[in-house]
């Protein structure tokens, strides 16, 4: 982003809308100056300007709850902000996910679904499938998804759709397991796509 570019108001100030970059939820709004933008940039960390205080401030910076940059866009005019963020925790001080009391859920049951065995996870693995394939390792989860990818391929050529499906659906679930367990998510595989992309 070129900051030469953008329209700050008399106070130096340019006002930034704060988005889930995962969920597209709107989370917060806050104020930024070119040094916050600056200092955003180069650290990957948002950082605004409180009025308040008069003072640079970096969200999380007391509470935890960092807000990890993704992307900066202005806006046609150039004198607003959108800044795409991964969140760590809450973006509202009071504790909400929002500061419109809004929940931060993931879009569509995919997504919803990667959130859900994030948590899985750490579960104890007396309780949790998730969490009992993910104490065993890599090579364990990555040999799962090899079976369950030959089981959709013997599916495939037979004619029962049930079956097929069902195996499909164990194939995604192992996948997600596999890219949790590497570090990786379905954002990072949809990059991928984007970037092989021809329209």
């Amino acid at each position: 982003m070129d900051i030469t570019k953008l329209t700050f108001d008399g106070k130096g100030l340019i006002p930034a809308v704060v988005q889930d970059a995962a969920t597209g939820t709107v989370l917060m709004m806050a104020y930024m100056n070119r040094e916050a933008i600056e200092r955003t940039l180069g650290e990957g960390l948002v950082c605004f300007y409180s009025r308040s205080r008069r003072t640079l401030w970096t969200k999380g910076e007391t509470s935890g709850n960092y807000l990890h940059l993704k992307e900066i866009l202005a806006d046609c005019d150039n004198d607003c902000l959108l800044v795409k963020v991964q969140p760590t925790g809450a973006a509202c001080h009071t504790g909400a996910d929002t500061c419109w009391g809004e929940r931060n859920r993931p879009v569509g049951f995919l997504s919803y679904l990667e959130d859900f065995l994030r948590r899985r996870k750490d579960d104890p693995p007396g309780q949790s499938y998730t969490a009992r394939l993910m104490a065993k390792g890599i090579n364990k989860i990555a040999q799962k998804v090899g079976e369950e990818a030959v089981e959709l391929v013997i599916e495939a050529k037979d004619s029962n759709d049930c079956l097929f499906l069902g195996e499909a659906a164990d194939l995604t679930y192992h996948l997600l397991v596999l890219l949790m367990a590497k570090g990786y998510g379905l954002d990072d595989v949809a990059e991928v796509l984007r970037r092989r992309h021809k329209e």
